[in-house]
């Protein structure tokens, strides 16, 4: 295995990576909470961990990936207060929680699909989990972390010494409510709530029983629950994005650490930066700036163009989303096809045993705390290189595809023969000329030839069948 450097947010610094045990790389990754379509901006972290986790496994690691579906609300703010997400989601088009959590999740797992993001190993739900929940805060009572006031059971973080060291919080000098509204419930502003009995909903739908009575689950207890559940009491990689930092996954090593007394919980913390638009306003489901992957189809991008477009920036950098960059990217994610197309013909799989493993540039790139936007530029080099053969080129950049997730493999779209480009030229002329007899004829030697031609709006398209 070649040496692999990672950013570890906890120490703020690249480090070498070392696995717990060689033989099974430990991952966590935050997932949604179901009750919104995700936008582009949420899906340019799961593309970032995507590219964290095909990197390990393309330096020959074994990756056990976990990563959870919050379908219990929690609330709007990450600070116990606001309205809970799911009640707002039934509420906002009139259906149960239970339905909002079961469409929102079969939505988002298809948008994983389209971007070709690799499968965790487990989704387990948060609904399917509280009494690990429980447990956990149970094991928290009992280790004296924690106290009841108004009927809901807090985590008492002045008996947790440790408390903010991932989020740097003893250099903030943080004042009372500056980052979170004072809770009089609470001993401590920094304090948050572990169980709900006094909840602020009348409505509320998803409610359990529990030793402190019937409720549901503070928001961050699910993540270290589940993650002991089933990646043991400690893992190697915990990744989600820049927001999760101060509060959330601050929260989590408080519950986890706290619960097991096994330090460090994460070796390497990983926070993915945001998606902003060109004024760099965060994208945000509550704002008006709020695009869906659909909303990128409909507008002609495949999914993969979005990938591409990430691909080209760093993922602890703030990347500027803009119409001219996907733009820019649809061309350049065909145009690398169109030269991988060239490449595979008349290859046979026999010649896929004859040459070395990746080029050393890439492999350095992505082994450099995943820099994609060099492994894409190693990528072309490589394609545009005269001194390496057309075979072993393609042997080699669908070794990268593992990494970079493009499907270069599947040219259907773009592998278009000359002599077929010829007589889709030759038609559209007939076509301009409102010769329908000879474009209908033309029409029929390309379908013969095994291709589907379809005429849109925006001109006539031909894909191999």
């Amino acid at each position: 295995m070649k040496e692999l450097h990672l950013y570890n947010t906890l120490n703020r610094q690249k480090m070498l990576f070392e696995p717990l045990d060689p033989a099974e790389v430990k991952l966590y990754t935050c997932g949604p909470t179901v009750y919104n379509f995700a936008h582009i901006g949420n899906l340019r972290t799961y593309i970032f961990e995507d590219f964290l986790r095909r990197t390990l496994e393309f330096n020959g690691y074994q990756v056990n990936h976990v990563m959870n579906i919050t379908d219990v609300g929690h609330l709007t703010s990450d600070a116990d207060e606001g309205e809970d997400k799911m009640l707002k989601g039934a509420k906002r088009e009139k259906k149960t929680v239970w339905e909002i959590a079961k469409f929102y999740e079969d939505a988002f797992l298809a948008d994983m699909g389209n971007l070709n993001l690799l499968k965790p190993h487990k989704k387990p739900k948060a609904t399917d989990h509280i009494q690990e929940m429980i447990d956990q805060i149970k094991q928290l009572e009992e280790n004296g972390l924690t106290y009841v006031a108004d009927g809901n059971v807090y985590f008492d973080t002045s008996k947790f010494p440790d408390y903010g060291k991932l989020a740097q919080l003893e250099k903030q000098e943080l004042q009372a409510g500056a980052r979170i509204k004072v809770d009089k419930n609470k001993k401590n502003p920094q304090d948050f709530a572990l169980w709900f009995t006094k909840s602020k909903f009348e409505d509320q739908e998803m409610q359990w029983d529990s030793p402190w009575g019937k409720g549901y689950p503070g928001w961050h207890i699910e993540c270290s629950a589940m993650s002991v559940r089933y990646l043991g009491n400690q893992i190697d990689i915990h990744c989600g994005g820049i927001d999760h930092i101060p509060v959330h996954h601050t929260n989590e090593i408080a519950q986890a650490e706290g619960a097991t007394n096994v330090k460090p919980w994460v070796l390497y913390w990983m926070h993915g930066n945001f998606l902003v638009l060109k004024d760099k306003e965060k994208m945000a489901k509550s704002g008006d700036n709020f695009l869906t992957l659909q909303a990128l189809v409909e507008k002609g991008y495949d999914p993969l163009d979005y990938r591409y477009f990430c691909l080209q920036s760093h993922y602890r950098k703030e990347l500027t989303f803009s119409w001219e960059g996907m733009d820019a990217a649809k061309t350049g994610l065909r145009r690398l096809k169109e030269k991988v197309c060239r490449l595979s013909k008349d290859q046979t799989p026999e010649d896929t045993e004859t040459f070395p493993r990746p080029q050393k540039s890439f492999t350095s790139a992505i082994n450099d705390d995943l820099n994609m936007p060099e492994a894409l530029a190693a990528t072309w080099k490589l394609v545009d290189d005269p001194n390496i053969s057309d075979t072993e080129k393609l042997v080699i950049i669908l070794e990268f595809d593992k990494v970079l997730g493009l499907k270069l493999n599947e040219q259907k779209d773009v592998c278009i023969p000359e002599n077929i480009q010829k007589l889709i030229i030759e038609r559209n002329e007939a076509r301009n000329k409102k010769d329908w007899k000879e474009s209908d004829k033309l029409r029929d030697e390309i379908e013969e030839e095994g291709f589907v031609v379809k005429d849109g709006p925006e001109g006539t398209e031909v894909i191999m069948k």
